[in-house]
């Protein structure tokens, strides 16, 4: 009998797929559910899985495009027991393989449980795949985490909603649509598979073990580590696959290099020609996707630059005043509080009461309404591993100097570790960043949209300044204020800016508020 095997539906928007790959030939013998090629659509790939033994009849070739439910393959189960019988005493030895494996193991339910990228935020639309922390094949539990994603504001884990086999359609690096399905899991019942049932297959002589090692995965790319060694130029057969069945994965398509040519020898030259010039040296080239946070990021800052009229002005703070006082009361604060003394928390304060004398700069723009806030929620902008974050200090105008500080530290290591919440990160009315703590002597910060302006502070330097008529050599930072001129006006932003000078070079103001 030919059993026709079809192209699967993979998602609601998708309407055809491309054959990448065919990992067994025409006329070859196939397994019941050994994955025979790999299908590509225009937002993920995924693996076909023969759906009886027997052997395969091609009709779809590499390349070739299909509609879902046309046929892509046949497969002749007439011909999976056609083979020559194997010795008695061979299938004798099988025969507790085989009990073994069907009394070990859960058992299939006959249901497929198709998993879907979940809302994660009323602004995401989509998500790029992080990692997987489960491969094809395996068995997961109800609620245990096989995978992360990332979205442009934050990373979240995926729990799977049922135990069973997974199967993953959507690789790492993927990016895909809210509401897209990104793997399945084949619902079983009666637990993981035991371990019993391993050791006895362990026990099967091994001198056919080192032919069966090899499987249709062995030394094959992945999706994204395919893509990775075609823009490296890097060959799969050189790379050594680390994941399951000797696969090749996006870490290890990431670690490769490529080997250097061999030199070639000294070809004969003429006489009067110059002899060439060898430079030591590398000239290796690496390249790598951007995540989804780094490419909003650059999208989002364009757009400020295209559609707001963004100007800076500048001014410099003597911090003396600031660095004296953190000298004399960081001890007992530290001690009192439980945590450090910095330049953050005043230069919080000041903002906040800056902001209270000059609106616009704390407001926004809502198509053709300004929104003036009576609070201020100050965004500090955090470099973290996977991109810059900007995460939001609320009512930053009714804490304190500890308070402040506490909340500074926290959300930075959040930000380290990738943890940030979407509420952590959503809202603001006013950005403090600082690249001092990078060396910065001077910039100009970019807005951070819908906000009307945004404070760049800068490293410390000594610098002589007159005062009182005399030089001085003094601990100097510059300070700058990038804001939009549709909403603050030249008088307002400059106004704004020596009030938060007068507040730090003189900080008993911060604690008078005056």
């Amino acid at each position: 009998m030919s059993l026709e095997i079809k192209v699967p539906t993979v998602g609601e928007s998708i309407t055809e797929v491309t054959i990448a790959q065919w990992f067994k030939k025409e006329g070859e013998s196939v397994e019941m559910d050994e994955v025979i090629c790999e299908l590509e659509s225009d937002k993920a790939t995924f693996e076909l899985n023969a759906e009886a033994a027997g052997k395969l009849h091609i009709i779809a070739q590499e390349g070739d495009t299909l509609e879902i439910g046309a046929t892509i393959c046949e497969i002749d189960t007439d011909a999976a027991g056609s083979s020559a019988p194997a010795p008695e005493k061979d299938s004798a030895k099988e025969a507790p393989k085989a009990e073994a494996k069907e009394s070990a193991g859960p058992k299939p339910t006959g249901e497929t449980k198709e998993m879907i990228v979940p809302t994660v935020g009323e602004s995401i639309t989509e998500v790029t795949i992080s990692s997987w922390l489960k491969n094809t094949g395996d068995y997961v539990e109800l609620d245990e985490i096989i995978a992360e994603v990332d979205s442009d504001k934050a990373t979240f884990e995926l729990p799977a909603e049922a135990s069973g086999i997974l199967t993953i359609i959507a690789e790492e690096g993927d990016t895909i649509e809210i509401g897209a399905t990104i793997c399945k899991i084949e619902v079983t019942e009666g637990g993981a598979p035991q371990a019993e049932a391993k050791a006895t297959t362990s026990s099967a002589p091994t001198s056919q073990s080192s032919s069966q090692d090899q499987t249709y995965a062995t030394g094959h790319a992945s999706p994204a580590a395919a893509k990775i060694l075609a823009e490296k130029g890097i060959d799969p057969k050189s790379v050594k696959g680390t994941g399951v069945d000797g696969r090749i994965t996006k870490e290890d398509a990431e670690s490769a290099q490529k080997s250097a040519p061999a030199p070639k020898a000294p070809e004969s030259k003429k006489e009067d020609s110059a002899p060439a010039i060898s430079v030591p040296g590398g000239r290796n080239e690496s390249r790598e996707r951007m995540s989804a946070l780094r490419k909003t990021v650059a999208k989002r800052l364009v757009s400020v630059k295209n559609e707001t009229a963004m100007l800076t002005t500048f001014n410099e703070v003597n911090m003396k005043p600031i660095m004296d006082i953190r000298k004399k009361y960081k001890e007992s604060f530290k001690a009192k509080h439980e945590i450090g003394l910095g330049f953050m928390s005043f230069f919080t304060k000041a903002v906040t009461m800056a902001a209270k004398d000059w609106p616009a700069v704390n407001a926004q723009i809502d198509g053709n309404e300004i929104i003036y806030h009576d609070f201020v929620d100050v965004s500090i902008a955090v470099s973290a591993p996977k991109g810059l974050m900007v995460p939001v200090i609320r009512n930053a105008e009714s804490m304190t100097f500890d308070q402040i500080e506490k909340e500074v530290m926290r959300l930075a290591l959040k930000a380290r570790d990738g943890k940030l919440t979407i509420e952590e990160m959503t809202g603001g009315t006013f950005t403090i960043t600082n690249g001092g703590v990078f060396g910065s002597m001077l910039s100009t910060p970019i807005i951070n949209s819908p906000q009307s302006a945004i404070l760049g502070m800068h490293n410390i330097v000594e610098r002589p300044m007159a005062v009182n008529g005399q030089v001085e050599i003094l601990p100097i930072m510059y300070l700058a204020l990038s804001y939009d001129h549709r909403i603050v006006d030249g008088r307002e932003s400059v106004s704004f800016l020596v009030r938060v000078k007068e507040l730090l070079e003189d900080p008993t103001r911060l604690l008078l508020g005056v």
